[in-house]
């Protein structure tokens, strides 16, 4: 079995304060609204315990069968400006990767700063790394329409 590794940064302005961006980022439910990095893909939660140490799960896939399972771990919560944990994704009983996330937020005219690191080990070949990679595009556009429709008052 190979080990491929990767780093990636990606930055977003955001129109919501920091505490409200956290809330959204941070909330299992919210995840839900954006999270899922294609159009027909869902994410679904199944666990939530958002505090240090804490570990959550999500489904995540076609919506017809979300076979991709997510267990998010907590390392620092540092609310409303940093967020660190890690995300392992299993599929078919099977570890594909897993990946070292920091979230950090600063204020920033009138809404947020959000700068997003990402360090991968890919289990499951090299491909892997440019599919988490898409992956986390895919779900800040949905975050970027998402946080969109909050700002303004639409419905999300």
């Amino acid at each position: 079995m190979t080990t491929d590794t990767d780093h990636f940064t990606l930055s977003r302005h955001l129109p919501l304060p920091p505490d409200r961006l956290w809330q959204v980022l941070t909330d299992a439910r919210a995840r839900e609204h954006w999270g899922a990095p294609t159009e027909g893909m869902v994410l679904s939660v199944e666990v939530t315990d958002l505090r240090e140490g804490g570990l959550e799960r999500h489904r995540c896939g076609p919506a017809e069968a979300p076979d991709f399972i997510v267990d998010t771990r907590w390392y620092r919560l540092d609310p409303p400006s940093l967020a660190v944990f890690t995300e392992t994704l299993r599929f078919e009983g099977m570890t594909v990767g897993t990946s070292l996330v920091t979230y950090a937020l600063t204020p920033q005219d009138g809404g947020t700063a959000l700068d997003l690191a990402v360090s991968l080990s890919s289990f499951s070949g090299p491909e892997a790394t440019a599919d988490f990679r898409l992956g986390w595009e895919g779900g800040l556009a949905n975050l970027d329409r998402y946080v969109a429709a909050l700002a303004t008052g639409a419905p999300a």
